[in-house]
């Protein structure tokens, strides 16, 4: 008998998703791109098509300043790249080792379960609660300095364990290791297990399989893991203002303060910029394995 579904067309199946993706993806793209070329006043919007806002944003970007630094634009975008490349780095290492221990040295499946589940506890939280859980921790009276001082360690309260660059990567790795880890352990968990044997049975080492084998065929996971850490913490303003105090910048927080100053247009355009370059790493991250052929 013939199955129901194929005397639907496919592109009727297809409709309500398409649908979706249209209406909350790709019309928001466009208002936003078409917004970035408006111009705007104290009092309103100026619809139109000029190119002031990304003039306004590049201005002085062709040369070093007075002081030999570089340009707003360019210092903010390398200052949020750092704390992407440190955060990706740290994640990437945390990340492999738990669901490497996960996948190859917890045997009991309902014991893997309790641990994975046990890791989704901080999201059972709000971000902002886990980031202010910090503060009692690292401030100049907090937990830890009390320690340090109390056991001789340092003389006085250390000052940059809060509202420092140090406090902005501790509190993106806490809220965004779990994203690394869930797609590299899927990963891991698809890895015949009898390519390990076979490499013990070679000769391999634990690390020369490790590197050899299990990176390798983790790489789906940790591709997919990056992108998602990577894209979060380019276009986050709250973790950056909550705990740098307010004194460190990023593109996400430039966006936020031109929306709360009604520079719509403005923002508009760095939320374009700011797309291009995620989609540039995007499609470099994309070119060292076939997310698509893999999955």
């Amino acid at each position: 008998m013939a199955s129901p579904h194929r005397s639907i067309p496919a592109w009727l199946q297809a409709g309500p998703f398409a649908a979706v993706f249209v209406l909350f993806f790709l019309v928001p793209l466009a208002l936003t791109l078409m917004v970035s070329f408006w111009g705007f006043n104290e009092y309103e919007l100026l619809p139109g098509f000029r190119l002031d806002n990304y003039l306004s944003i590049f201005k002085g970007c062709g040369h070093l300043n007075e002081r030999g630094d570089l340009c707003v634009t360019l210092a903010t975008y390398l200052s949020t790249l750092k704390f992407c490349l440190l955060v990706w780095a740290i994640t990437l290492l945390l990340g492999f080792a738990v669901a490497y221990f996960l996948a190859f040295h917890v045997r009991s499946p309902g014991v893997q379960t309790a641990l994975f589940v046990l890791c989704t506890v901080p999201f059972w939280t709000s971000n902002v609660i886990r980031m202010i859980s910090w503060v009692p921790l690292l401030g100049r009276n907090g937990l830890v300095n009390q320690v340090l001082v109390g056991s001789g360690v340092a003389n006085q309260p250390v000052e940059w364990l809060l509202f420092s660059n140090f406090s902005v990567v501790l509190a993106f790795v806490h809220l965004y290791t779990m994203f690394m880890i869930v797609p590299i352990f899927n990963s891991m968990m698809r890895i015949d297990r009898s390519l390990l044997e076979a490499a013990s049975d070679s000769g391999a080492s634990g690390w020369q399989t490790l590197w050899n084998v299990i990176v390798p065929l983790s790489r789906t996971g940790i591709i997919i893991g990056s992108i998602f850490v990577i894209t979060i913490v380019m276009g986050d303003f709250v973790t950056i203002g909550v705990m740098g105090g307010q004194q460190i910048a990023s593109v996400g927080k430039i966006i936020q303060v031109q929306t709360s100053y009604l520079q719509f247009p403005l923002a508009a355009a760095n939320a374009v910029i700011l797309l291009a370059v995620v989609l540039m790493i995007i499609w470099g991250l994309t070119r060292l394995v076939d997310i698509r052929r893999e999955l």
